[in-house]
């Protein structure tokens, strides 16, 4: 066969597989020539499988891409209906809560359980304090949204509310930042103002009818008192007489945002502004045991009658005067509130003669828990340097608590310098005598030649015993008697007179009976002092004193008195007995109390108008005729 033959029989052959398209050689052309491309219309149409796979997966795309086209317009459309509908449901909750005033907040919404605990954890030297108050707290979010669940108002509403309370669920709890806060009495006055950082509160949609659903709240308070002392006891009287105590307070401006304090996120975005918010806040003053019942006819109690003083104590020391008390403190608080407070310092200041006051004593507490009734203050400190010439208000202290009169003090605490309570130091329960035993050893008389009345010399013996609790070291340098001479024993001490009414020429009116003689000295006499062991009382001295020739002076119509006695003196076996009854001046050193003059030289104090009784025998031989 010729290749020619080949050929065309090799055309002419056909298989059952698929037709192959001849294989490209370097001769092929790139572009075909349309006759080549395009069969005739006189020739068949071939229709090959590749091409209708091809137009096969073209119609699949297609329908795929309408489907994914219909699914993302539904789904944008669904989207765009959803948060349409929760744009309108957080406008309609917004619309609620932009109508909702701060007072339906305070009266509706905020609950306080408590406080039932407060720490006062640091006073700072301008006067403010910084308190920790512990208590139960909420906010019923769903009566001021109006989503709780009271009431049928039908489905579309209930599933309004149904997702308000979901979302106060979500949002948990807010944070409240409350600018400073500035508290009035009801007379306008300032009372105090207030700061505290932001603090968290918990939400509640639907809270129980209990107060199971409170959460604790811990807050820290930041209390600087107004330093107008008058507006607080204008304040306290008003209280008193009203029964509750009443207060109005001014906050300038309060942000409450959702979320928590320390946590950001998307809850932070939701924020409630309210400024210039003015709101009354009143408590019902509770019963206090022991005393009346608030009203408005009922006076208002004295401090002291708050305040009893168990026991108090004085004792020297190498440098100073310790002073340690116990008192019990009627607490006003109710029961709920427990408070404890730091160590707080005190000064006591005695009223002087031109009604200045003298600072004494400077004191601290221990410190202290409140307890039912009573709290028990544990008080000690240190007697103060005092200044020169200023002995007077101390011996008129001294002079009315050994009358049994309460003396009037006045205690300040140096980090309120502006406040200070007028109050009483109590009287004892019973009359102390610190002058005990009191005689004339050798006591001589004799005329004096340079007058009608006489001269007495001898050597002044007397005990000087201080109350219990006083240990005081004392160094008796001087003493100025001044003494009534009876005929026989004097019964009763005499009524004392304050260093400021105290006349020293002036005698009693009417004269004691039996009282014959007046001794008085011209000037101080010299005294030395022993101490000797104390049992049951404080500290005890002997104090000896020695006078020479001191004027003894016939009272006013009492010679007849006085020549009885000398007619006794004279013939009576065993002389006679002359009663000594009077007030003295002492001079004394106090251990670890130094006084100081104006060169800052120690010095010692005078304790002026001691009451003393005593006695003294006088016989023939005492009498230097």
């Amino acid at each position: 066969m010729t290749p020619t033959e080949n050929d065309s029989s090799s055309s002419c052959i056909k298989g059952k597989g698929k037709a192959k398209h001849p294989e490209p050689s370097e001769r092929t052309p790139l572009l075909l020539h349309h006759s080549d491309a395009a069969p005739s219309p006189s020739q068949p149409r071939v229709v090959h499988d590749e091409d209708v796979d091809l137009e096969s997966s073209s119609d699949a795309r297609r329908r795929l891409l309408s489907k994914l086209t219909f699914v993302f317009l539904v789904s944008l459309s669904s989207c765009i209906l959803i948060f349409l509908l929760l744009a309108l449901l957080a406008y309609s909750y917004a619309a609620r809560l932009s109508d909702v005033s701060p007072e339906d907040i305070l009266e509706n919404a905020l609950v306080i359980q408590g406080p039932y605990r407060v720490n006062v954890l640091n006073v700072t030297a301008d006067g403010g304090t910084w308190i920790q108050v512990r208590a139960r707290a909420g906010i019923n979010a769903g009566s001021i949204m109006g989503v709780d669940t009271d009431g049928d108002e039908g489905t579309f509403y209930d599933m309004w509310k149904s997702f308000g309370r979901w979302g106060v669920e979500v949002l948990d709890r807010v944070t409240v930042d409350v600018s400073t806060t500035q508290i009035f009495s009801q007379r306008q006055a300032l009372l105090a103002t207030l700061d505290s950082p932001p603090f968290e509160l918990p939400l509640t949609a639907n809270p129980p009818y209990d107060d199971s659903w409170l959460s604790p709240l811990s807050l820290t308070l930041f209390i600087v008192p107004t330093q107008n002392a008058s507006d607080i006891n204008q304040f306290v009287h008003d209280s008193w007489h009203l029964g509750a105590a009443s207060v109005h307070a001014s906050i300038p401006s309060v942000i409450i945002s959702g979320g928590s304090t320390d946590k950001g996120g998307w809850r932070q975005i939701l924020k409630l502004q309210r400024s210039s918010i003015e709101t009354q806040l009143s408590m019902k003053l509770p019963p206090i045991p022991g005393l009346p019942t608030p009203g408005k006819d009922v006076p208002l109690p004295s401090i002291s009658q708050l305040i009893t003083l168990q026991s108090f104590g004085v004792e020297s020391e190498a440098k100073d005067v310790t002073v340690h008390a116990l008192a019990t403190v009627v607490n006003p608080v109710p029961p709920i509130i427990n408070l404890t407070a730091p160590s707080l310092p005190f000064i006591i200041s005695l009223p002087s003669e031109n009604r200045s006051l003298v600072p004494m004593v400077s004191v601290h507490t221990d410190p202290f828990m409140l307890t039912h009734p009573n709290i028990t203050l544990t008080i000690s400190g240190n007697v103060l340097p005092l200044p020169p010439h200023h002995s007077a208000p101390i011996s008129a202290f001294i002079s009315r608590f050994l009358s049994l009169e309460p003396n009037p003090v006045s205690v300040a605490c140096p980090l309120f310098p502006s406040f200070a309570l007028d109050m009483e130091f109590p009287a004892p329960s019973s009359k102390p005598q610190i002058l005990r035993n009191v005689t004339i050893h050798d006591m001589k008389i004799k005329p004096n030649s340079a007058s009608t009345g006489f001269l007495a010399s001898g050597s002044v013996f007397a005990r000087i015993v201080l109350p219990k609790g006083m240990d005081l070291t004392l160094d008796v340098t001087r003493v100025f008697p001044d003494v009534l001479v009876f005929d026989g024993e004097a019964h009763e001490l005499p009524t004392l007179l304050l260093p400021q009414q105290k006349d020293k020429e002036e005698l009693p009116d009417p004269l004691p009976e039996r009282a014959f003689g007046h001794i008085r000295p011209e000037d101080w006499l010299e005294a030395t002092s022993v101490q000797v062991d104390a049992e049951e009382e404080g500290s005890i001295f002997a104090v000896t004193a020695d006078m020479v020739d001191v004027p003894l002076q016939v009272l006013p119509g009492r010679q007849k008195q006085f020549s009885n006695f000398i007619s006794k003196v004279v013939f009576g076996t065993h002389g006679a007995l002359a009663g000594l009854q009077g007030t003295t001046d002492v001079g004394v050193h106090i251990l670890g109390l130094p006084f100081r003059d104006h060169e800052d030289t120690a010095t010692g104090m005078d304790l002026l108008g001691l009451p003393f009784r005593g006695s003294v025998r006088i016989g023939m031989k005492d009498l230097l005729v």
